[in-house]
C-alpha cells in the first residue's frame, strides 16, 4: 500500500553476506517488503546466493545475486557499480558481511586480527563510502550496519571480533553526521546471540552460560533482527539516525 510506512517498493537494496544467517534474513524480509534486492556474497558462495534468490522470487519479490567481497576493497566500488548498472539504482545497503576468531587475547595472531578487522570494519567503510557516492547525487539513501551487542556488554576471548563491532559504532554515527546534508541515514543494529552458522560452533559451556544471562532465555532468530532492518530502511525511520539499535532480547537492560 502507497500510505504503508514500511513499504519499499521501487527500491533497490544491497545486502552483504546474504547467503546465510542475518544477511539472508535481511534479504528476505527486505524482499518481502517490496524492494528490490541484491544479494551479494563471495563467488564461492554462489549456490546460496541463488537459493536467497530463488526464496525472495517465490515469495513475489525481486532479487538477483551479486559477486561482492567486501575484504577485497579495490573490488567493492566496480561491484557495486554493476550492481546500480543492472538494477538501476542504489537506495538501501545492509552492511552484514562479517567473520570473527575466538581466543585468548594473549595468542591472537597479526592475521587473524587484520582478517577481522578487515572484513568487518574496514569491508563496511569502504560498501559505505561505494554507496554513499551513488546515494549523495540520488536524492540520499539508507544505510544500515550489522555490529553487535558485545559492544555494550562485552566478552571474553573476542577482542578483534569486539573491537571490530565497536568500530562500527563509531564509524556508522560519524558518517550519520557527515551524511545527513546528503540525504543519507546511517544506522547500525546491534544483534545480541542470534542462531546462525556463525554461532553454531560455539562451546556448549559458554552457550548454556549465555542463555543463564539471556531474559528470553533463548538464542534470537535471524528474522527477528531482520524486521529492525526493514524499519530502519523504510520511510517509518524517517527521522533516526547516527543510532545502534539493539535487538538483543534484554541482554543489555539489567
Amino acid at each position: 500500500m502507497a500510505d504503508d510506512p514500511f513499504n519499499l517498493d521501487g527500491k533497490v537494496a544491497v545486502v552483504t553476506g546474504a547467503g546465510q544467517g542475518i544477511g539472508e534474513a535481511c534479504a528476505l524480509a527486505l524482499g518481502q517488503a517490496g524492494a528490490t534486492v541484491a544479494v551479494t556474497g563471495l563467488a564461492d558462495r554462489q549456490a546460496d546466493l541463488d537459493k536467497v534468490c530463488e526464496e525472495i522470487v517465490a515469495a513475489g519479490g525481486k532479487a538477483k545475486a551479486f559477486t561482492l567481497d567486501v575484504n577485497n576493497v579495490p573490488s567493492i566500488a566496480p561491484a557495486v557499480g554493476a550492481i546500480i548498472n543492472e538494477l538501476g539504482a542504489l537506495d538501501i545497503l545492509v552492511n552484514n558481511a562479517g567473520v570473527r576468531v575466538n581466543g585468548p587475547s594473549l595468542g591472537i595472531s597479526e592475521q587473524d586480527w587484520d582478517w577481522v578487522l578487515g572484513v568487518n570494519l574496514k569491508g563496511t567503510f569502504f560498501c559505505c563510502q561505494a554507496a554513499a557516492a551513488h546515494m549523495s547525487t540520488h536524492g540520499g539513501g539508507r544505510i544500515i550496519n550489522v555490529a553487535s551487542q558485545l559492544v555494550v556488554s562485552a566478552a571474553p576471548e573476542r577482542a578483534a571480533y569486539i573491537a571490530s563491532k565497536g568500530g562500527i559504532v563509531s564509524l556508522t554515527k560519524t558518517l550519520a553526521i557527515e551524511w545527513a546534508s546528503l540525504g543519507i541515514q546511517v544506522n547500525a543494529v546491534g544483534p545480541g546471540p542470534t542462531d546462525t552458522p556463525m554461532t553454531a560452533s560455539t562451546d556448549p559451556a559458554a552457550s548454556a552460560q549465555m542463555l543463564a544471562r539471556s531474559p528470553i532465555g533463548r538464542r534470537l532468530q535471524p528474522s527477528e533482527v531482520a524486521t529492525p532492518v526493514v524499519f530502519l530502511a523504510s520511510p517509518a525511520s524517517g527521522a533516526i539516525t547516527g543510532q545502534h539499535l539493539l535487538v538483543d532480547g534484554g541482554w543489555t537492560a539489567g
